[in-house]
Order: C-alpha cells, then structure tokens, then sequence
C-alpha cells in the first residue's frame, strides 16, 4: 500500500494504492459526501480486488484532504476527479471510474470525456430521500461505458427497483442501507454483505476482459 498526492485544480487530493501483482486493470474509486475512503464497501473492495489482479486506488477528493466537512459542488468535484485522471492511468492499464454515492455520480459524469474503460457506481443517489421526482437517472445513463452499479436493497436515496431501465447491470445488497449496513434481523449478514458487493465486482471486472 502506497500513498501519492496529487494536485489539482480543486487542490492536492490523494490516492491510496492497492496494487496487484500482474494488474491488468485499475480500479479507481471515491468517497461520497458524507465520509472517506474509510467506507465499509470501498476498504472492502480494496482487499478483495488485488487477488483478482485488479490495483485498487481509494481516491480522497481534495475537499477531504483539505480537512473540510462539506462537499463542494459537483462541477468542483468533477474538476478534482479530473485533474487526478493522469495519475490513475498512469500504470498504463485501463481504468474503471468508480466511487460511492457522490462519488458515483463523477464517475458516471466524466467517464466518457475521460476515457474510462467502465464505471462502478456504488450506492448511486438516484434522488434525495423521499423525493424521488428529483431523478439523476440521467447522469447514470449517460455514462457512455460499461456501468455496474451495487445498490442497497433499503437504500432510501433509490432501491433497485426504483432504477430505470438501462444499459448498466445492477447488483443488489438485500436489506443493505445506503452504506451498505444491514440490521441484525436481516436475512444476511453484514460479512454476507460485503462478500455480495466483492464478489459481484470482481466477477463484473473480469468480465470486462
């Protein structure tokens, strides 16, 4: 595990590197609005991915390096993801855009201008809870790559069902809240949880060829 700064526009953002032996992909994810890299599902994917010769970069936005507790706009967001691409793809393998929740939804807006070999949207807000007339449906349709997203089974910024009709492939964490926790009376468990969303992943990433 190695630790790079990188400076943007947006300011210095970070890149946590997990690295595969023999990479043939790079997957690059972000932290949504309300938290880090430290995310149940992203340190997950981190130690799962590498196994399947996949390098994982947890990507920290400069507003958190920065040490702020609000997230900017999503055109400064956009601008952070897009000053840290160079780095990303500078292992010379392809790079899938990924990130939860708002982190998502830069993926989803950028990947086509920047070249991303697919997008993994986990947890994407489809609408602010209990406004689902506020749709960002269009965000994640318009990727333009290979999306997969990993959705919560009771996330209340959009359940599975609530997603239009799409090119994406969908994966569905039963019982799964918005960061992925499941209550005690669940039907899985919170370990069964995240074997779901790494499992799901890898499968996906390898399908990707």
């Amino acid at each position: 595990m190695t630790t790079q700064t990188v400076p943007t526009d947006a300011g210095d953002a970070r890149i946590t590197w997990h690295r595969a032996d023999a990479a043939r992909l790079v997957l690059a994810v972000s932290h949504g609005a309300g938290g880090g890299v430290e995310a149940r599902d992203l340190q997950a994917l981190a130690r799962a991915l590498p196994g399947h010769g996949v390098t994982v970069a947890l990507v920290e936005q400069p507003w958190r390096v920065a040490g702020k507790k609000l997230a900017p706009a999503p055109k400064t967001l956009d601008t952070g993801w897009r000053g840290l691409w160079p780095a990303l793809a500078a292992p010379g393998l392809p790079v899938v855009s990924g990130g939860r929740s708002a982190g998502a939804r830069v993926a989803c807006r950028t990947a086509a201008e920047l070249g991303a070999h697919a997008v993994l949207a986990l947890s994407f807000p489809l609408h602010p809870p209990g406004r689902p007339e506020k749709s960002r449906a269009a965000e994640l349709l318009g990727a333009g790559a290979p999306t997969l997203v990993v959705q919560g089974g009771n996330d209340p910024f959009g359940r599975p069902a609530e997603f239009p009709e799409g090119p994406h492939r969908m994966i569905e964490v039963p019982s799964a809240d918005h960061g992925f926790a499941v209550p005690k009376r669940a039907e899985i468990t919170q370990d069964r949880a995240l074997e779901i969303i790494t499992g799901g992943v890898a499968e996906w990433v390898v399908s990707l060829g």
